[in-house]
This record gives structure tokens, sequence and C-alpha cells, in this order.
């Protein structure tokens, strides 16, 4: 099943911007686009406003409530409109697995929009974009991440790293959720949750164990909340090494003394920062390949999205 991913329409290169402009991702445009099907979204052209239009802002009222108003005539209020497109819209966005939003942007930025108060100051860059707030709290499990943001090397592997994650828990729950599913899922992960998270490691081995106290349903959107919050966590090298011994420890009778002490030297090397992660790793599957182990075999963490993307890289 193909991937399905959210992003502002302006991300693709579509001239939508309120200057008839784009912001087009070298990144979402050549690297991802091959693997996945993209829903573009400009939810501001949804609501009628045309290319180009009057710039738009986010407007704390008297009321504390926050407003999607015209910057010239705040007298122009969108929010109704925004609000109501969104909640016809968020049911048809189930089938995601990831959203790339347009950053700063006051209907689809994710952080850092600047807010201004009912006389026209600015307060500071503290807002969320109406559209992505709707879209993040509708959703508490979906990965969503800006475009700049994706010109971070850690963050965009971050971001990947929870988009198959997450596409992964939605094709192992296809024809219903049940709890064997869910057992076979987390053991599959449990090493690049602990990469991730090692609190969120332990919290979601305790969830599963557990899992006879919910309701399918609850446990179900539980589990993948909780999930994404974990990987969402930036990996350490610490963590990673960490990682990295522990499935070292499932060739301790395979391996002779020298290759245990070499892998060994990677992995400290590695935590030191004198390599690259692909150093321990690439040893580290080599092992794999000669003494195989299907448990080892099967977690994501040796492979957690294509290879091509060559982010580990």
């Amino acid at each position: 099943m193909t991937i399905k991913i959210g992003i502002s329409a302006c991300v693709l290169g579509e001239p939508v911007r309120f200057d008839g402009g784009h912001k087009a991702s070298g990144f979402c445009l050549q690297q991802l686009k091959p693997l996945v099907q993209y829903i573009a979204v400009c939810p501001e052209q949804a609501i009628g406003l045309g290319v180009p239009r009057p710039a738009i802002r986010l407007q704390r009222d008297s009321a504390m409530q926050i407003r999607l108003v015209q910057s010239r005539d705040p007298a122009i209020d969108h929010t109704a409109k925004m609000l109501s497109y969104t909640e016809k819209l968020l049911p048809e966005l189930a089938v995601l697995s990831g959203y790339v939003v347009c950053a700063k942007s006051p209907s689809c930025g994710m952080e850092r929009v600047r807010l201004y108060d009912d006389a026209g100051q600015q307060l500071g860059k503290i807002g969320v974009g109406i559209y992505t707030r709707q879209l993040m709290q509708h959703y508490p499990w979906l990965p969503v991440e800006e475009d700049g943001r994706l010109l971070d090397p850690t963050i965009k592997e971050n971001f990947i790293t929870r988009i198959f994650a997450c596409h992964d828990y939605q094709q192992q729950m296809q024809g219903g959720f049940t709890v064997a599913k869910l057992v076979q899922f987390h053991s599959r992960y449990k090493f690049l949750v602990m990469a991730h998270s090692p609190v969120a490691y332990r919290e979601l081995g305790r969830l599963v164990a557990s899992a006879k106290l919910f309701t399918p349903a609850d446990l179900s959107e539980r589990y993948l909340t909780d999930l994404m919050h974990a990987l969402k966590n930036i990996a350490s090298r610490q963590q990673h090494a960490n990682v990295l011994q522990h499935l070292q420890g499932f060739l301790k009778k395979s391996l002779n003394r020298a290759e245990k002490l070499e892998l060994t030297d990677l992995i400290h090397r590695y935590r030191q920062g004198f390599l690259p992660l692909m150093a321990p790793l690439t040893l580290l599957n080599h092992h794999l390949r000669q003494f195989p182990n299907q448990y080892v075999a099967a977690q994501r963490y040796l492979n957690p999205y294509p290879e091509q993307l060559g982010l580990r890289a």
C-alpha cells in the first residue's frame, strides 16, 4: 500500500502563496516523492482566498481567542471559514502517515508563527497555524514537520523514521486491531524505540503487557500516539551505542574474540564521535548475514526506512 503524505501545496511547488509564489522543497520533490503519494492542500485557497491575495496573520483578540485576519484590515476575519473547512477535511486525512507543512504560515505553520494583538502589536513568534493546530489536535499521533526544518539532516532523518513507522503500524492493523498484531509489531520496534527513548521503551512494554485493561480502539490509538511521541526524540550517540551493544549480544556465541573486539571498538569509537553510525551498523549487518537471527533480522532499527534515502549516511 502506498504511503500517503499530506503536504502544503506550495511546498510541492504550486504557485498558491499570497504573492503568487511557492516554497518548493527539493527533498520532498526529488528524494521523497518516488516513495510516497502526496495529498496536497492549500487551506487558504480552499476557503476561497485568491492568488495573489492580501496577506493574513494570526491575531489574539481581547477574549484571548486566536483569529485568522487580513493583515491590513483585521475586520476581515477568515477564522470561521478556516475552522469549518478543516473540520470537514479532517476525516479524509485519517489515511495519512505524515504531513509536511509550510513554515511560518498563519494557516499551516507548525510552530513559531508570528502572533499579533488586536492593536496590531507583535506578541512574538509563539503561534501555530490555525489549520495545522486543528490537524495536530485531531491526530496527535501523526508525524508533522515543516519544510524549512527538513533542511536539518537530523530532523529530516527523524521525521522520515516516524513516517515509515507510522505507515508500518497502519499496515499491520489493516483488517482490524488485535493484541496479537500489536505484540508482533512491538517486538519489531523495541530497539528502535530504545534508541530514541529508553523511558518510552519501558513504558510501551508495560502498555502492551497490560493490553487487556483497554478497549481495542483505545489501546490502538494510545500505543501509536505514545510510539510517535517516543520516536520524535532525537536518538543520541549514547543511545544508539546502547542499542548496538544489545544487538551485539545476540552474536556473542557466534563471533570469535577478534571479531567481538573489532565490533566493540567500532561501537565505542562511534559513541565518542569519531565514526558515523554506518560504521558499526555495517559491520553488525555483515556478521548478522553470516550468523542469521530471525528476531534480530526483523528489527526495524536496522532498516527504519528505504536505504535509497541515504539518511543515516
